[in-house]
């Protein structure tokens, strides 16, 4: 049986990498984080702040890492597109110059 955290980590990742619940676990992360309830409470010190210290940074790493994807694809994309126009024949007029 695996770690409870690590099923929990894994569902949060797969769920937030889903473009159909993207927003919504976007969404849901923001609103437990303005929450006065917590999972642990804000007002026991240093513990309570500990639930929020690792949302955030969860929710910032799986962010960054779709963009950084988001912006592989497209660096691929544009390099694809390139190699394909440079194999295509070009028409050239010459022209005599004297």
């Amino acid at each position: 049986m695996s770690n409870p955290l690590q099923s929990v980590y894994d569902w949060y990742r797969s769920a937030i990498r889903n473009p159909k619940y993207r927003w919504w676990v976007v969404l849901g992360t923001m609103a437990y984080l303005l929450m006065p309830f917590d999972f642990l409470p804000d007002f026991i010190p240093l513990i309570g702040q500990l639930d929020d210290v690792v949302i955030i940074s969860l929710l910032v790493s799986e962010v960054s890492q779709l963009l950084i994807d988001r912006v592989k694809s497209s660096k691929e994309e544009t390099s694809q597109t390139t190699v394909a126009q440079a194999d295509s024949p070009v028409d050239v007029n010459a022209v005599k110059v004297e």
